[in-house]
């Protein structure tokens, strides 16, 4: 008996604002790292798979020995360049205390957040 095909879509991102994705069919059964050594992607991006590779199912975390389902979508997420915290910061800096957060402008009488 032929095991069942189902669908999965591979998500990549190899550098800001560019998304590279992939539909596929794989047997029923296969897991994460099976499926992306079936893809193109790992082809076209040969350091895609490596220690500080994340992966993830659907904006999970997830492991290379997940067993996927039908419709699952991987996300391969790239690790971060720039620390969250700071980014914020520089962005507050930049823009100045009067205009952002508690410190900005508001209409008279209007509700806290708008």
């Amino acid at each position: 008996m032929a095991s069942e095909l189902i669908q999965i879509t591979l998500v990549y991102s190899p550098t800001p604002r560019v998304v590279r994705e992939q539909i596929m069919g794989v047997p029923d059964g296969t897991t994460v790292h099976q499926a992306l050594m079936r893809s193109v992607l790992v082809v076209e991006y040969p350091d895609l798979l490596n220690d500080e590779t994340q992966i993830g199912i659907w904006g999970r975390l997830s492991n290379l020995t997940q067993i996927l389902r039908d419709k699952d979508r991987i996300e391969v997420y790239r690790p971060l360049t720039v620390d969250p915290k700071v980014a914020r910061r520089e962005r507050f800096t930049k823009q100045g205390a009067k205009a952002a957060g508690l410190f900005a402008k508001k209409r008279l009488g209007a509700k806290a957040g708008y």
